[in-house]
């Protein structure tokens, strides 16, 4: 056995120099080999006399901000949306409330007249977006409301006083028109509007705004959720989950694509500190155009309404109900006079279906009637006793939203 151990091992090293011995003279013999043993030679000059060409040098390595473009870097889109972002101030004045005795000669005797300060002024800060180039900027109703005087601060560090064009508190939206300033500025930088078609989870989204007024700041994050409702924040939601971090002074600035381009308008965090935890909502850009295109339009928005009070279908309201499932809106109460009053509608109704389209919950119900329009005829499907009736409803117009002390 060690014989022929021996005979295979010399067998072997034979073969390998013989290989080595043939490639190195012979390169063009190991074409098809696995390795190849080859000389370096210097290159012969030409018959000419000429001295021999060097190699061509390896390409030199790019500059590094080219390398940081593209994937790697979102200065592109951010510097495309950065202009059309503003810081908005605003100011209401407050009237000192007097003592109900000020008028009274004994007591204004004792305790002299009441000093008279004057109107105090208590300022707001948020921002908004450029959307148009003669200057309309979109921004969040909370921002702007109440306000008696706007001034909004450009990113070139103009400043123009703004006026109120209209406001949505039930979608927390407003337009504002900018005045042109002191050198006569009536064009601006308007940015590019996104679709929410093309919006997904997981894309990167670039937040801008101006977070406790240190100054205009873009964070980076991604799309975390689309479609969130049941906040208890707005009326109507529909709302975009992000972690870019928003912070007071955000409200009403730009939630951006990579290209730059605007797909939503920064509302609301979830926050237990007041300060960003990665938990951002903002308000979609399909939202935010059809209500932007009424405000400047009409000066308001115009909805659909019917006048029931809804209940959401529990598991155990089901069962009570003998009710296949959930999916639908309980009919908790009809306002007298109402469009649901004079079609029919009852309490403990269960609405099934507007137009045709299924009704999930209260705020899908919601949702659906907002978009009709008011002094159409629309075929509403019903559950009433265990079984499907049909009603026509003329639709309303829904009466604005009241505010606390309204």
């Amino acid at each position: 056995m060690r014989r022929l151990w021996l005979i295979f091992a010399q067998t072997v090293t034979i073969g390998l120099a013989a290989c080595f011995v043939a490639t190195l003279f012979r390169p063009e013999w190991g074409e098809g080999l696995p390795w190849r043993f080859a000389l370096v030679r210097e290159p012969a000059p030409s018959a000419a006399g000429d001295p021999p060409s060097r190699p061509a040098p390896p390409p030199a390595e790019p500059p590094r901000r080219a390398a940081l473009s593209g994937f790697h870097s979102f200065r592109d889109g951010a510097g495309k949306a950065l202009p059309s972002v503003v810081h908005i101030f605003t100011s209401k004045k407050m009237q000192r409330r007097r003592h109900p005795l000020a008028d009274d000669p004994l007591f204004r005797h004792f305790f002299g007249d009441e000093p008279d300060d004057g109107p105090t002024a208590r300022s707001g800060l948020g921002s908004g977006v450029i959307v148009s180039a003669d200057g309309y900027v979109l921004t969040n109703y909370h921002v702007i409301e109440g306000a008696d005087q706007i001034e909004i601060s450009l990113d070139s560090g103009r400043t123009h006083e703004a006026q109120a064009v209209g406001g949505d508190p039930e979608t927390d939206l407003a337009v504002l028109r900018l005045l042109p300033g002191r050198d006569g500025a009536q064009s601006y930088p308007a940015i590019a509007l996104g679709r929410m078609e093309e919006v997904g989870v997981g894309d990167v989204a670039l937040a801008i705004g101006n977070p406790f007024g240190v100054g205009q700041t873009v964070t980076m994050g991604i799309v975390s959720a689309l479609g969130r409702s049941h906040l208890g924040i707005n009326t109507f939601e529909n709302f975009i989950q992000t972690d870019a971090a928003i912070n007071p002074g955000n409200s009403g600035g730009a939630l951006v694509d990579v290209d730059g381009r605007l797909i939503g308008i920064n509302t609301a965090i979830y926050s237990r500190s007041g300060g960003s935890l990665g938990i951002g909502f903002a308000i979609p850009i399909s939202t935010a155009r059809s209500v932007m295109e009424q405000i400047i339009r009409n000066g308001s928005v115009t909805r659909g309404w019917i006048g029931v009070e809804v209940q959401e279908i529990t598991a155990e309201l089901a069962e009570s109900f003998g009710l296949p499932g959930t999916d639908g809106a309980l009919i908790a109460g009809v306002q007298r006079g109402s469009p649901a009053d004079r079609g029919g509608v009852k309490p403990g109704d269960v609405l099934l279906a507007v137009a045709d389209t299924p009704v999930k919950d209260p705020q899908a119900m919601l949702n659906l009637i907002a978009a009709l329009k008011p002094e159409e005829t629309v075929a509403f499907t019903f559950r009433r006793q265990a079984r499907p009736i049909r009603l026509p409803i003329r639709i309303g117009k829904r009466p604005p939203l009241r505010r606390n002390g309204e």
